[in-house]
């Protein structure tokens, strides 16, 4: 079996499963962030639907406060108070205040290797980086909240070899960007991608989060490392309870498998409006468009070596004049870390503005886009409105692409600045 296939095996109390085959599978934790319309609707359907007023296994809830948190107005008290409250009283943790609650679930030793993990929000693959199954599983989160488990067809797993290494300026952002443009955007639709090989054994912990936080952009429902020594020696530091580090058989079966050199992939850069192949260009192609916004920060971002990399390239530099750069860490943990560093100092003198880990910044709900304005990011999504104005444009790329861009006003090749 594969990887994906033994966890949701020992998550359904089955000795084997094959892809294809649907069972109600329970999952370690089932985690969310309040936002309108989905906890605060769940809270109550429990209540009134389900008449559920205090939820089994309270410790496999998990809840955090990580949206809505950079206005401080009533609005957002009111919003995080029906949190606070419900998670009183059914003894559910909270987490508020330390970040992005998909990179602070690693911190806290929820994805464990082995563990099984849902949520509505699809980016926590990221969690896949550990050897965890991190699965959105959107609309029927609910249905594991109520029963404690939830139906779900085993995804087939597609498998991915990176060899060699990144070049300079290039990271796990310009690997995904590469698959999504070199195999399209519905490559791995319902599977789990797999990433195996030299490369992948080779690359941090940051990168594997990134790159696995991406998945959903080529249809695939989640994506994976099997466990080594490095993901192995973070979760013995973060551990609060046992787990078995599963990995696939050597004689797994996988419905499709592809080599990827990473030495051989440039800066990449993704047009506005959506992640989709056709919209994946090289850096190349794009240098001299000019930029207003420059965004590192999100799920998939913001981590201590994406914000090490915008100092490298900032050290001793001025953002350009009339551009707007918002760096935002993933965690308060990491926050700190760069603080001590002296990162945050180099961002501050170069004129970057660096903020509180939040995810208000990648949804538009802080330092929103003007009308006109064109922003390149290292958010999750540039379709239409998602940072600010439906009228501006978000173009994507690496938090080395991103912070060479900030400091012409224009986009960069990022080993240019570095050369």
């Amino acid at each position: 079996m594969t990887i994906t296939e033994k966890i949701l095996a020992r998550a359904g109390g089955l000795d084997t499963v094959r892809a294809g085959q649907n069972a109600p599978f329970a999952p370690d934790y089932m985690i969310a962030y309040d936002y309108p319309g989905y906890t605060d609707v769940m809270f109550r359907q429990l209540d009134e639907e389900f008449g559920i007023r205090q939820v089994r296994d309270p410790e496999r809830y998990v809840l955090f406060i990580d949206h809505m948190t950079t206005r401080d107005d009533e609005r957002e008290k009111a919003m995080h108070d029906v949190t606070r409250d419900w998670g009183r009283r059914n003894g559910v943790a909270v987490h508020e205040g330390v970040g992005i609650g998909h990179q602070v679930a690693a911190e806290l030793g929820y994805a464990l290797p082995g563990t099984f993990l849902v949520h509505f929000d699809g980016h926590i693959s990221g969690l896949g980086a550990f050897g965890a199954l991190g699965w959105g599983v959107r609309k029927d989160l609910l249905e594991a909240w109520v029963s404690g488990a939830v139906h779900l067809d085993v995804p087939a797993s597609t498998r991915f070899r990176l060899d060699g290494a990144f070049g300079e300026g290039v990271d796990n952002r310009d690997l995904i960007h590469h698959i999504i443009s070199r195999f399209g955007a519905d490559a791995c639709a319902h599977q789990v991608m797999e990433y195996v090989g030299p490369g992948a054994e080779a690359m941090s912990i940051d990168r594997r989060q990134g790159l696995c936080a991406m998945a959903m952009f080529t249809g695939a429902v989640s994506a994976i490392f099997n466990p080594d020594d490095l993901s192995l020696e973070y979760a013995r530091r973060v551990q609060q309870r046992d787990f078995d580090p599963i990995r696939s058989d050597a004689d797994a079966v996988y419905s499709a498998s592809h080599d990827v050199d990473l030495s051989s992939l440039s800066p990449q850069v993704v047009l506005p409006g959506s992640a989709r192949s056709s919209n994946t260009k090289d850096v190349a192609d794009l240098v001299g468009t000019k930029i207003q916004h420059a965004y590192i920060g999100s799920c998939a971002s913001g981590r201590i070596e994406e914000i090490r990399a915008a100092a490298e390239i900032l050290r001793g530099r001025k953002v350009a004049d009339g551009v707007r750069f918002n760096v935002v860490p993933t965690s308060k943990q990491i926050y700190d870390q760069a603080a001590a560093e002296g990162l945050l100092d180099v961002l501050a003198e170069a004129g970057a503005s660096v903020a509180q880990s939040s995810c208000d910044f990648c949804v538009g709900y802080a330092a929103p886009l003007s009308p006109g304005d064109k922003a390149i990011s290292t958010g999750v999504l540039n379709i239409s409105g998602r940072m600010g104005s439906t009228a501006a444009e978000i173009y994507m790329g690496s938090a080395y692409t991103v912070a060479a861009s900030a400091l012409a006003g224009r986009i960069t090749d990022p080993r240019e600045v570095m050369a």
